[in-house]
């Protein structure tokens, strides 16, 4: 899908140069890009963007100055999708936390179609690291359009079902939108929002915000005014010190307080932001630190309980390491766009920082299956012999590969030394051949018999695959005997794996009843930075067993996620719940330390008034009660899930979202008979029309078994047109080299079986002309 959309993206520039602006124009006509650009970078959003879908490249004109255009032929099929020109854009972002609110506001004009005709207007918005779109609104001169999110119960509200086009995620950090029929020579106003966590490093919290507008979106005319602002209040609590250390764009700070800073920017620009908004700041020095906050539950909150958030923050650690707890890391390998690659120095941390005073048992438990070859198997190769490159000679590890059966490397662990990882990495490029099917449970089981589970080892375990299997449940209760058989202190679990087949929220439960990490991605192009990022995390626990004290006098407590991960130093640790009763007036945090040494922490409660908990905390709590509900299969806590989402605007996979079309009443006069004639007459508004679109699941399911049996690789998702679809698109009469869309260009693309079946077709079909003709002939003789 994200193809098909650069390369809609791609006809609608070249289709742009139909456009005439006149003389007095400030921009040069968009230029294709060449091959090394696009090797460097392509048409995907870099953001927030509106295009306007294009089936009939007879419409593209200027609106306001209309020019002779030559006739052209036939309809774009996929449509072409040509960037609109922005008149002004504003960024509103509130950091509280990890977690950064971001609301764009933008004026677009549909610039590109004749005054006379309407066209299609798609929204793309890429979001930062673990975007969370929360809603789009559109203003336009007689209509408005808003999303909503509804349970599944409500959709019979919604009088037509989108296309899957019209609403859906073309990449994991890019959601689009389509806004149906808006006449030429528009202005659209848009306002967008969402939520992405903050990127963390060496005790840097950053924010990240793609707003990096093209060339091409730039207005025409030079007496166009283009305004830019963007607005940025950062908020981690009382009680903590914030200071700015990085900027991309010149703020000028409004406001200082204990734990909150406030910038402004605003400037008439002559091209607009080339650049990401990055801002850096730090919350605490150079130890651990930590706060709970407290406030109580919104008026229509339907659980009235108390809401707390306890967030620790590691700090600058880089020279500290974990204890000797069992620690298998949930390696989700998937989607990482440039948004969400990890800092530089966040990928070096692990080779810069000092070597572990305790040696590490590392099991690689990896999918060879068939639907794991081509590229996700050869990435998957070097990932590991780079993980397997950073171990100490001290350390153990083995590799378990698996499809339908299993293929161990060594029997037991082996010492990382030169000589083993030279055989490993040949073990690999001999064994590692794609095919057969998914059998998660038998390499998972003997992965966690080779550990010694002694305090003095950290052993991890990266499990690292594509597909779901139907014993998910099993496996977890199987994982969850064993942490209740070895005590629930010495052992964390977790797993790894790419694209949208797979059950995420399997994943997500292994880590959580296990102390573990978990980290979700979907692009089969990222596994090895992922891979390197959470073997980074999983060397640098600081903090492990962490537990909190004087929470007897609370009649109900409960605390998401639990029980409670380790503190990285690679990132703060956040967690959140309900309570009745008084909370204490410190809260004591404790565990232990890399050194086996016991660590607590006083952790003083302070109201948040001006902090929304309950949004913030939404999306985490979500996803846990998702992986909950998933295991449980409990439908009381399914229809819990849905009024969060519901309440906060979040996507779920037990809710859907709408697009609102509301059309504004025309205002009409009203007489009547009684009127006195000196009184002038009554205007009113007509009633607003509204019409509902429910749009497809947004959600990333819980996983495909099916697709795992049949071994399709990550990223396939759509299916291969008809014959007949692509017959009617070649019987077109189309000018091809500006929309790409002619006959030439079809036949081009198909194979050669499918060019025999064609000519076959056809070649009936004239006997059958034949024979049809020479019945006719006969019968009129036989006359």
């Amino acid at each position: 899908m994200a193809e098909e959309f650069v390369q809609s993206v791609e006809d609608g520039v070249h289709l742009s140069k139909r456009i005439y602006f006149g003389k007095d124009r400030a921009v040069a006509p968009p230029k294709p890009m060449t091959a090394m650009e696009k090797a460097s970078q392509s048409y995907l959003p870099e953001s927030p963007m509106l295009y306007a879908v294009i089936c009939d490249p007879a419409i593209v004109d200027n609106p306001d100055i209309p020019s002779y255009q030559p006739h052209v032929h036939g309809r774009c099929d996929p449509p072409a999708l040509i960037p609109l020109q922005m008149n002004g854009i504003s960024l509103d972002a509130d950091c509280y936390l990890d977690t950064a609110f971001i609301t764009v506001t933008g004026s677009w004009r549909v610039h590109c179609v004749m005054g006379s005709r309407s066209c299609d207007c798609r929204i793309a918005v890429p979001m930062g690291e673990q975007g969370s779109i929360l809603g789009v609104e559109v203003e336009l001169p007689r209509k408005s359009y808003c999303t909503k999110i509804l349970t599944m119960d409500d959709e019979s509200e919604t009088e037509k079902v989108a296309k899957i086009e019209d609403g859906c995620f073309l990449k994991p950090h890019i959601f689009t939108l389509t806004i149906p029929q808006v006449d030429g020579g528009t202005n659209i106003s848009v306002t967008i929002r969402w939520s992405q966590k903050l990127l963390y490093c060496n005790g840097q919290l950053t924010l990240d915000v793609p707003f990096s507008f093209p060339d091409f979106v730039t207005p025409a005319g030079k007496k166009i005014s283009k305004k830019e602002k963007i607005q940025l209040n950062v908020n981690s609590g009382p009680g903590t010190e914030v200071m700015c250390k990085t900027t991309s764009h010149p703020l000028k700070e409004r406001h200082r307080q204990a734990g909150k800073l406030g910038f402004y920017y605003e400037s008439d620009v002559l091209n607009w932001s080339s650049g990401n908004f990055i801002f850096s700041y730090t919350v605490s020095s150079g130890h651990t630190c930590g706060s709970v906050l407290l406030q109580s539950p919104p008026l229509l909150d339907s659980d009235q309980r108390e809401i707390f958030c306890c967030s620790l923050f590691p700090g600058d650690q880089q020279c500290r390491k974990t204890n000797g707890n069992l620690l298998v890391i949930l390696l989700h390998l998937a989607s990482i766009e440039p948004y969400d690659v990890p800092s530089s120095c966040q990928i070096a941390s692990c080779s810069s920082r000092s070597k572990n005073v305790f040696r590490k048992e590392v099991v690689f438990v990896v999918d060879i299956s068939g639907s794991m070859k081509g590229k996700p198997i050869e990435d998957t190769k070097q990932a590991l012999s780079m993980a397997l490159s950073k171990l100490d000679s001290q350390d153990l590890f083995n590799i378990i590969a698996f499809n339908s059966e299993k293929y161990l490397f060594s029997s037991s662990l082996e010492l990382a030394t030169k000589k083993a990882i030279e055989n490993a990495t040949q073990w690999i490029g001999t064994n590692f051949i794609a095919g057969g099917g998914t059998n998660i449970l038998n390499p998972m089981t003997q992965a966690m018999e080779m550990f010694s589970y002694t305090q003095q080892h950290i052993p991890i375990i990266f499990l690292v695959t594509d597909g779901a299997v139907e014993d998910e449940r099993h496996i977890c209760e199987d994982c969850s005997a064993t942490i209740r058989h070895l005590n629930h202190d010495v052992l964390d679990l977790g797993s790894s794996h790419l694209g949208l087949f797979c059950n995420h929220y399997f994943l997500r439960m292994l880590a959580v009843m296990s102390r573990g990490h978990y980290n979700a991605a979907y692009d089969v192009d990222s596994i090895e930075v992922r891979m390197e990022q959470l073997f980074s995390r999983a060397s640098s626990v600081i903090l492990a067993n962490i537990a909190f004290e004087n929470l007897d006098g609370l009649e109900e407590f409960e605390v998401f996620p639990a029980p409670v991960p380790d503190l990285s130093s690679e990132g703060p640790l956040v967690l959140s719940g309900r309570y009745r009763g008084v909370f204490p007036e410190t809260l004591k945090a404790k565990g232990v330390l890399a050194d086996l040494s016991n660590f607590s922490l006083d952790l003083k409660a302070v109201q948040a008034k001006d902090i929304p908990l309950d949004k913030v905390l939404a999306r985490q709590q979500v996803e846990l009660l998702t992986a909950q509900a998933w295991l449980t299969e409990n439908k009381d806590l399914e229809q819990k899930i849905a009024q969060t989402s519901i309440q906060n605007a979040i996507i779920s996979e037990y809710t859907r979202m709408i697009l609102i079309e509301t059309n504004r009443g025309k205002l009409v006069t009203q007489s009547t008979s009684k009127q006195k004639v000196s009184t002038a007459p009554k205007k009113i508004e007509e009633p607003k029309l509204q019409k509902k679109i429910l749009l497809q699941n947004l959600g990333v399911g819980f996983g495909d078994c099916s697709a795992t049996v049949e071994n399709i690789p990550p990223g396939i998702s759509e299916t291969k047109p008809e014959t007949a679809e692509i017959l009617a698109k070649a019987a077109s009469n189309c000018c091809g080299k500006m929309c790409g869309i002619c006959c030439i260009q079809t036949c081009s693309k198909m194979n050669d079986q499918c060019a025999i079946v064609l000519t076959q077709f056809l070649g009936a079909m004239a006997c059958l002309g034949c024979l049809s003709c020479c019945e006719i002939c006969c019968s009129v003789n036989d006359g």
